[in-house]
């Protein structure tokens, strides 16, 4: 198992053999997985503070986020066809859980 940090991965473009690509990926992922699970944790206060459980589900929001990713991607060279189905998902999955998170503690 590989101890390469953000630091020290080669980049894609340097590398020459699958372990490195490997490497990289998992490396990405490792970082990818903290993230979101600092994104689930701003969930988690969304759903402590807002009022009411019909304001969890926002379209305006939604869209607004898909906007920004859309945009960002295109800054930075990603595919919005790979971004958008991948970012509407994770804010599927994260509603689905604020919605979880405020029933709990709501005690609904």
């Amino acid at each position: 198992m590989s101890t390469q940090t953000a630091v020290t991965r080669i980049s894609p473009e340097a590398c020459t053999r699958m372990d490195q690509v490997r490497d990289g990926v998992d490396g990405i992922d490792r970082e990818l997985v903290a993230l979101i699970a600092e994104r689930a944790r701003y969930m988690e206060a969304a759903a402590r503070i807002k009022p009411s459980r019909d304001v969890v589900h926002d379209d305006w929001r939604i869209e607004d986020v898909i906007g920004k990713v859309l945009a960002e991607s295109r800054r930075l060279g990603l595919s919005t066809e790979i971004a958008e189905p991948v970012w509407r998902e994770l804010v599927r999955q994260s509603i689905a859980y604020e919605f979880e998170v405020w029933d709990r503690t709501r005690g609904a």
